[in-house]
């Protein structure tokens, strides 16, 4: 596994400051974190540390004195070209020049393992994402909750994280009978039968076609039915089909889960049950009202659980979902023993957060492992013109619509191109542009060329896999290039870190154009210069390596054309 290049920095900074001390040269005081800054301007360097700016007091001298008493004693290392003190005491680092070069060479080795960390260090982690209720088609903000929790699962797996993906299937309580009626309106009709529909059934035209092809595969076979049961059984079945139909699109999309957990599992399990005599052994329910309530001091006000049955007539309909998330959490936390749990939610359930960490805490679980994502809502455009509701879907655009107008690819990099706490344009016209305003169109074309440019290597009888003099390597934007991918690594850890994927798109752009700079200054194949035309190709091949990296995290495609 790697060890971060700013990692290794402040390493040598903390050797140096110990030596300094037990020299005399700085007095004794306790070492604090090192904080190591990628620099902003290239004439800095490419890391500055600001540490001997928060060491003054302690030290009793200015920062510069200190920076250069450290700088003096800092370790040999392979990677260091040139150490500076700069402005009121700042560390600045430039990396060695061979060393740079001699980094294609690693990520040649590590091939399609570039940029894999140890941070987790094997720790388990369960991110449960989309999870939309199981009653229509994925809607756009469902999708852009399947691309955020997808990628972050693929970031924690690079960072050394052993992640399992699940989608909670809501297959208990109230939208079951809901669904189930409103499927059967829709069958009777399909038979002829003036059939009312509910008021707050589901609307669109799928709910219309299920309940034909339902009547054409089944006949009267509900109609002969007790009216209550073929409403159950139609519920079920139709979450059964929306269920393949949502395997089927986020398959399309790339994604795939290792689990689909059934919500109705909770109950049947009798794991329901069991986690509310848990609060409430622990002095954390209360019944007033015919309801029950969760109480809890980290709370503004009580939560319902259990409704009433004056509220709510049948049983199974009477659990909220905070009740199932009680039972939810134990299974995550505790019977599977997940070292931490990931929701993605939208920004619309930001009040059940603090319900969802007094719960834990009330079940004697640290709520620092249940963690919470909130992602904001996604604006479909053309250009400047909002998109309006699909025809067939009713009052939402869905997944399997996009897919048809513009593909798997532009959709997952679009959906990430923003912190996921900020509404998100979708511009259709742009994803689909074939031109460098299209960012999606931008990287993957920097791959093609890549690709193409091996090809045309291999058809001029140049061996391009042959390895080559690396230390030949001296031109600024071909070390621009390497600096670049070896960013990917500290970009992975930052989005591990802070859980935030829309770090890779900015990278694979930023990726792009220096291969695109590169391109343009340095002529890669070139007859009278051998060597170099040979060091150039290793060079290529392995900005192709990180390119083909960043997309498959972001779960995109490679091409080799265009």
């Amino acid at each position: 596994m790697t060890q971060l290049v700013r990692d290794q920095f402040a390493d040598l900074i903390k050797e140096g400051l110990k030596a300094a001390q037990e020299r005399g040269e700085l007095p004794k005081f306790e070492l604090p974190t090192i904080v190591i800054e990628s620099s902003r301007q290239p004439e800095h360097g490419d890391y500055a540390s600001p540490i001997c700016l928060r060491l003054a007091q302690e030290a009793r001298m200015s920062p510069r004195e200190i920076a250069t008493r450290v700088a003096a004693h800092l370790p040999p290392a392979p990677f260091v070209g040139q150490v500076e003190i700069a402005g009121p005491g700042y560390i600045n680092l430039t990396l060695a020049t061979s060393w740079l070069a001699s980094q294609v060479e690693r990520i040649l080795e590590a091939g399609d393992s570039f940029g894999q960390l140890d941070l987790g260090r094997g720790r388990s982690v369960q991110v449960e994402f989309v999870s939309a209720n199981p009653t229509g088609p994925i809607t756009i903000a469902s999708t852009r909750n399947a691309v955020i929790g997808d990628t972050l699962a693929n970031i924690l797996t690079a960072a050394g994280f052993q992640v399992e993906r699940e989608y909670y299937v809501n297959d208990a309580g109230s939208q079951v009978r809901k669904f189930g009626e409103s499927l059967y309106a829709r069958y009777l009709q399909a038979l002829g039968q003036d059939a009312p529909f509910p008021k707050d059934g589901y609307q669109g035209e799928y709910v219309t076609d299920m309940g034909q092809e339902i009547a054409q595969q089944e006949g009267r076979r509900y109609i002969e039915m007790e009216r209550a049961d073929a409403v159950r059984a139609l519920g079920r079945e139709g979450i059964a089909r929306v269920i393949t139909w949502v395997r089927r699109d986020l398959l399309a999309l790339g994604v795939e889960f290792d689990t689909w957990f059934h919500e109705k599992h909770l109950h049947e399990s009798g794991l329901f049950d069991r986690a509310l005599q848990m609060l409430r052994d622990r002095g954390y329910i209360t019944e007033r009202e015919d309801a029950v309530w969760f109480t809890s001091p980290d709370l503004d006000a009580d939560a319902v659980l259990i409704r009433s049955p004056q509220v709510i007539p049948e049983p199974d309909e009477r659990p909220t979902y905070l009740a199932s998330d009680v039972a939810y959490v134990w299974n995550k936390l505790v019977e599977r023993g997940f070292d931490r749990a990931i929701y993605i939610w939208g920004a619309d359930h930001h009040g059940d957060v603090p319900r969802l960490k007094a719960v834990a805490r009330a079940l004697g679980l640290d709520p620092e492992r249940a963690v919470i994502i909130l992602y904001q809502m996604v604006n479909l455009k053309r250009g400047e013109q909002d998109v309006r509701m699909s025809k067939r879907a009713g009052e939402f655009v869905t997944l399997r619509e996009l897919l048809d107008e513009v593909g798997a690819d532009p959709i997952r990099f679009m959906l990430l191109t923003c912190t996921v706490d900020s509404t998100l344009d979708f511009d259709l016209d742009l994803a689909i542009e074939q031109s460098d305003k299209n960012p999606v169109y931008y990287v993957q074309y920097a791959h093609a060329r890549i690709a193409s440019m091996l090809r045309y290597a291999t058809d001029l009888e140049w061996d391009a896999e042959a390895p080559g003099d690396v230390s030949l390597l001296t031109h600024k934007s071909e070390l621009a290039l390497i600096r670049k991918m070896l960013e990917l690594e500290e970009v992975i850890a930052t989005s591990a870190t802070q859980l935030a994927p829309h770090h890779l798109t900015f990278y694979a752009k930023e990726l792009a154009t220096a291969f695109h700079a590169f391109y343009r200054d340095c002529r890669v194949v070139d007859a009278e210069q051998a060597a170099l035309t040979q060091a150039r190709l290793m060079l290529v091949r392995a900005a192709k390596t990180a390119l083909a990296r960043v997309l498959r995290l972001m779960g995109m495609t490679t091409p080799d054309r265009m």
